[in-house]
């Protein structure tokens, strides 16, 4: 308990600086000084622990006696300008890719299709195949003329559609593409990734380093995650397995993130890692392993981060908060279920909150998916929601329902609003339906229903009145541009393959993979 007075304390002295004159002055000086921006030592978040930590059982296991603080709070992809280098964009994971159109757009048109390798490898967990799964989302990067040029001189891997601007996606085949985005061809040769690629590959904000995380072992041999060298187009860093953590299972479909100067990699073993980057290298600085109620569960979900806090979920309905400093957990939120999806930030009136929800799995054949909204500081749950979804059986599979997708939190004229791609498979009239929430109380607003489950996350478009324009994709392979203030379907197109991947923004177009082989660019006009 003290340790929370005295977080809260602190909190209230950061919220409370100001640079007005106190109303008892009887003789207020102007301030003709520029506002001093706060030092990184007032922005830093307390390192306690609140009560709801007790819950979980943890270590932190560091490789050397020195401090590894975070350098800074800068978001260096949202530096990066031009560029999507990272899961949903950014630190905050907000995706803010800066997606325009003008007025009503009444078409969606293919610009481009690009056909994957197709891998037959039966696995213990069936055949992949090739295009890209879940996650799936596609990088994109404007290279400036300097690095053009270091690339052209140092790497062996270059096409002669090599240009400006590429597009990097990781595939169930197993490789890695490099995508001229104007064209859709090959702009370098592909990179062999070892083993299923599900999740969405992370590209460094200052080196040439591409983060891959292994999803499901093609064969017997090494399986976790690795580094390439861009400049040198090879593998340079691998790790995996862990033979120290608490889950056996070694796979990375987590989208690694620099945050402070450090790479933070989640992982399916119950682990959250720590390094320091160096070109084509990692060094493990620390790392934090945990078991709840005796359980160690795994992180599909992508590290959230507001300042040196670190946010994530887990396979088992765990949502945790982690002081990056230390690597010690803040606090401690029970989501009743397996939560893959994401999680969001957004700062509100002063304060950072989260948006989540989970899958019905755990739950059994029917349950609900808890949509909540925390208090990023404190872990207190602000408003819950739960929505009634059940497990779809398939021939050969079974597809638990609620939430996979990552929510986006509205922006322009939607700013109060929340839209999550939820898979009811029943439980209503509905398959899968996109449902709008509002981020004040939790309330829905309005569904847009499908007739089949969603997993791709959905993407922003902004017209020149501000107004929202949202864009998903569903397991038919439909594509639907839906107004965000109301639900209206403006615009679709179906190609007839499963959008599971999650959709990047470039300007008035979107990229994105399905399942079978293809990658596409639409165009939104």
């Amino acid at each position: 308990m003290k340790k929370e007075l005295s977080a809260l304390i602190v909190l209230t002295a950061l919220t409370a600086c100001g640079g007005r004159p106190s109303p008892n002055s009887q003789h207020p000086t102007p301030n003709t000084q520029h506002p001093t921006a706060p030092s990184m030592e007032e922005l830093m978040l307390p390192d306690t622990s609140y009560a709801s930590v007790e819950e979980v059982k943890y270590v932190v296991e560091h490789e050397d006696s020195l401090p590894h603080p975070l350098k800074d709070f800068d978001d260096r992809y949202r530096q990066a300008e031009g560029r999507v280098m990272a899961f949903r964009a950014n630190l905050l994971r907000n995706a803010d890719f800066g997606g325009t159109v003008k007025g009503t757009p009444r078409e969606i048109k293919i610009a481009w299709e690009f056909t994957t390798d197709y891998d037959q490898t039966k696995t213990r967990f069936g055949v992949w195949g090739g295009g890209s799964g879940w996650t799936g989302q596609p990088l994109y990067v404007r290279w400036t003329e300097e690095e053009m040029d270091a690339f052209r001189k140092q790497s062996p891997a270059l096409t002669k559609d090599f240009g400006q601007e590429e597009i990097i996606v990781g595939s169930l085949c197993g490789k890695g593409y490099f995508l001229n985005y104007q064209t859709g061809k090959p702009s370098r040769r592909p990179l062999d990734l070892g083993n299923v690629v599900k999740g969405t590959p992370s590209l460094d904000p200052e080196l040439k380093n591409l983060y891959v995380g292994q999803g499901v072992p093609r064969r017997e041999g090494p399986f976790g995650c690795q580094v390439f060298d861009l400049l040198k187009h090879e593998r340079t860093f691998f790790f995996g397995p862990d033979r120290q953590a608490w889950r056996g299972w070694n796979a990375f479909d987590s989208s690694p993130i620099v945050a402070g100067g450090f790479l933070f990699w989640p992982g399916e073993n119950g682990s959250l890692y720590k390094y320091e980057r160096q070109q084509g290298r990692l060094r493990r600085v620390s790392v934090m392993r945990y078991r709840v109620r005796g359980a160690a569960p795994g992180i599909e979900s992508s590290l959230c981060v507001y300042r040196n806090y670190g946010f994530f979920s887990d396979n088992h309905g765990n949502v945790m908060a982690v002081n990056l400093n230390t690597m010690r957990p803040v606090w401690y939120y029970y989501n009743h279920d397996d939560s893959d999806g994401t999680m969001v930030c957004r700062e509100e009136e002063g304060t950072p909150y989260l948006y989540t929800a989970c899958e019905v799995d755990k739950q059994g054949t029917k349950g609900m998916s808890h949509f909540v909204k925390l208090n990023a500081l404190t872990g207190q749950r602000v408003w819950e929601r739960q929505i009634a979804c059940q497990r779809l059986n398939l021939p050969g599979k079974t597809l638990d329902g609620g939430m996979y997708a990552s929510p986006l939190v509205g922006m322009g004229d939607c700013a109060d609003m929340l839209f999550a791609q939820v898979c009811r498979n029943g439980a209503s009239k509905a398959v899968g339906e996109l449902t709008a929430l509002s981020t004040r109380d939790g309330s829905i607003l309005y569904t847009v229903p499908y007739g089949v489950f969603a997993w791709s996350s959905p993407v922003p478009f902004l017209n020149e009145r501000n107004e929202l324009f949202v864009l998903a994709g569903d397991a038919s392979g439909t594509l639907r541009l839906i107004r965000g203030k109301t639900g209206e379907v403006v615009c679709k197109l179906a190609v007839g393959a499963n959008f599971e991947s999650s959709p990047v923004v470039v300007g008035n177009t979107a990229v994105v993979g399905c399942r079978g082989r293809s990658i596409y660019k639409f165009l939104i006009e």
